[in-house]
């Protein structure tokens, strides 16, 4: 390795466990083959009263069942999104072999778009209809944000740095990015991060419909979310959680530790322009995107595989695309969206498409973008669909935009530097 490799490497974190709970699957195997089968997993909404909604499809997590974690009598006390957060979380550090940390600098970064969504819908029904004294004693701690980073520092005995970010569907992203941030900085010497979203909710998918955000394709949810294709009318809502440990590749490689890739890059800016429209002309995307490769300290020419937020709403396909153009020139490189298949999970979206770029970079393959079957000539991507698609060695991008106009991009590299003796090359 060069001197300049050296210097990347320290500021990179290893990937060294990962941990899921989404539509597309709970565990990291058949996650990744969901999404490389291609097919969408939105179907009709199910334990919800819908009939009034005029849109009554999503993508749902299915058989979720916290029992080997917590009781009944805790599980009742937690909203969903903390209990998806930490079936998540915990899932991640046993992946990475459940290292032994100094817990004074252990860090965690649990972000979450809502907080606890469905305990405040459900306790302010009980509030209009049956007044104050129904109202759950531990409505408040059961629906701050906040409450995940706080339960999973309880379990584990972590007292290091713990941050708790929402910036809407940027926030899983911000999670990693930021998480990055602590190991460069020393602030933590091992960090979890990652996000957690369970908002179905009837007022939230009334607020997406009528804000014309989500596709109305009632009679066929499987074909819904289109990204970059022609025909694309808006995302499909999506829950779940994704967690990653990051660890110093130094301290991953003398532990032995399994490494899926290198989180080598981060930057993250914001539009200005619009709380729910990206700038027309993608520029904030653009300058995020080449921030993060300075970041990461590699060209354009050495990136493989975009990542794409990829919604499938005309907007923002379209202003991603152009951004691609102006960061990449003729030679964009292949670009997979993963809501395709998953839907929007919202804040959780950017922490699993993050595991997606290392499942990626790990079996040397792209999955496919699903619906994906009339290109939309105004984007001129080279959109990978219909089935995987096998990947050359390099660098892949990760991005993730969201209301108010706030973009993230994460570059990861594969794990051989880190598994490689220092030293002249």
């Amino acid at each position: 390795m060069t001197q300049a490799d050296d210097e990347i490497l320290a500021r990179s974190a290893a990937i060294t466990g990962m941990g899921i709970v989404s539509p597309a699957g709970s565990t990291l195997s058949t996650f990744w083959d969901t999404l490389c089968a291609g097919r969408s997993v939105a179907r009709p909404i199910v334990g919800m009263d819908v009939a009034q909604l005029p849109v009554r499809f999503a993508c749902q997590v299915d058989g979720f069942d916290p029992s080997s974690l917590l009781s009944p009598k805790e599980a009742r006390r937690l909203d969903l999104f903390v209990q998806y957060g930490l079936v998540a979380a915990l899932a991640a550090l046993d992946d990475a072999g459940n290292p032994a940390v100094d817990k004074s600098i252990a860090g965690i970064v649990f972000g979450s778009g809502s907080g606890g969504s469905i305990t405040k819908f459900d306790q302010t029904v009980n509030f209009l209809d049956r007044g104050h004294s129904a109202v759950h004693p531990l409505m408040i701690p059961m629906t701050m944000p906040n409450a995940g980073a706080a339960h999973v520092a309880i379990r584990l005995g972590w007292e290091g740095p713990n941050l708790c970010l929402a910036t809407a569907c940027a926030t899983g992203a911000h999670a990693l990015g930021e998480g990055l941030r602590l190991l460069r900085d020393g602030s933590a010497s091992i960090v979890l991060a990652g996000s957690s979203e369970a908002s179905l909710i009837p007022l939230f998918a009334a607020g997406f419909a009528n804000l014309q955000a989500l596709s109305t394709r009632n009679d066929a949810p499987e074909l819904a979310s289109r990204p970059f294709d022609r025909d694309r009318d808006g995302f499909v809502m999506s829950e779940g959680a994704a967690f990653c440990v990051l660890e110093r590749p130094e301290a991953a490689r003398s532990r032995g530790a399994r490494i899926y890739a290198l989180l080598t890059g981060y930057a993250q800016n914001i539009d200005a322009y619009h709380m729910v429209m990206p700038a027309p002309d993608g520029a904030g995307a653009t300058v995020c995107m080449q921030r993060a490769l300075r970041d990461a300290g590699v060209e354009p020419a050495d990136v493989v595989q975009v990542n794409a937020h990829g919604t499938s709403t005309p907007l923002n396909d379209r202003a991603e695309a152009l951004a691609l153009h102006r960061v990449f020139g003729e030679h964009v490189p292949p670009v997979t969206a993963p809501k395709g298949v998953l839907g929007h999970m919202v804040s959780s979206a950017g922490t699993a498409e993050a595991i997606a770029c290392c499942l990626s970079l790990t079996n040397a393959v792209i999955p496919p973008t699903a619906n994906f079957t009339e290109p939309d000539p105004g984007l001129d991507l080279d959109v990978v669909a219909g089935s995987p698609r096998p990947m050359l060695p390099g660098t892949v991008i990760s991005n993730s935009f969201a209301f108010g106009g706030h973009n993230v991009t994460l570059v990861f590299g594969p794990p051989y530097a880190a598994s490689t003796p220092t030293g002249p090359s």
